[in-house]
């Protein structure tokens, strides 16, 4: 499978995780896009804080951070580090479901692998468009009652 689930300091697993490598897998093969290999990496605010300050020079909380180690955006291949903590947080402020937002962030991750940026008001705009889309292909394919 080109799509592993790990945790760090945090007991977590995606709920299927199997229909959520698949929903990855075709959002990006709608990119025209293709997982070679990509581990999601489910830990806490701390843990993620302190990759932040290591890696990116940043003394903030944040929700992901992507390791792209792609030769190309159209072979994916990355580490996403995903605040378990942050993603129980915005979804209580975004008034989400945490379900809805954790997969918000998951395809989040991919989004930045294939290319896509989110530091100008325009891009944000594209990764939010982008977001939207692929999570209404998701929800296309939950069977009912497991949302």
């Amino acid at each position: 499978m080109p799509i592993r689930y790990f945790s760090e300091g945090v007991d977590f697993k995606p709920k299927h995780p199997r229909k959520t490598a698949d929903w990855i897998i075709k959002s990006a093969q709608k990119e025209k896009a293709k997982i070679k290999s990509v581990n999601y990496i489910f830990c806490t605010d701390d843990y993620l804080l302190t990759l932040n300050q290591s890696f990116l020079k940043h003394n903030t909380l944040t929700d992901i951070i992507t390791f792209d180690y792609s030769e190309s955006k159209k072979s994916l291949e990355g580490e996403i580090y995903i605040s378990i903590d942050r993603v129980r947080e915005n979804a209580l402020k975004f008034k989400r479901t945490e379900d809805d937002e954790l997969h918000r962030v998951i395809i989040h991750g991919i989004l930045h692998l294939i290319g896509y940026k989110d530091k100008t008001r325009e891009a944000k705009t594209l990764m939010r468009e982008k977001e939207d889309a692929y999570l209404s292909l998701r929800q296309q394919n939950v069977p009912r009652g497991t949302k």
